[in-house]
């Protein structure tokens, strides 16, 4: 697991290595566990406050490239 950004003091956005398809991250901490993918960037399990959710696609857009690279390099 790689956690690839920290904010709020809580919360990760993580790539996991040996995960399942379709490309995607976690949002984590504080008892979260949502499921984001990353083409296109959607939550596809999970809920979190609005607030964190934002913050969180956010981030995962303005990465999102980096992170599919880093994504088929782990599952090819």
């Amino acid at each position: 697991m790689s956690t690839k950004y920290r904010f709020r003091d809580k919360y990760r956005i993580e790539l996991r290595e040996r995960d399942h398809l379709p490309p995607h991250v976690h949002l984590t901490g504080g008892g979260l566990d949502v499921q984001i993918s990353l083409e296109p960037v959607a939550v596809t399990q999970g809920k979190a406050p609005q607030k964190i959710l934002q913050e969180a696609l956010a981030w995962i857009s303005a990465h999102q490239a980096e992170l599919l690279k880093e994504w088929k390099q782990w599952h090819r």
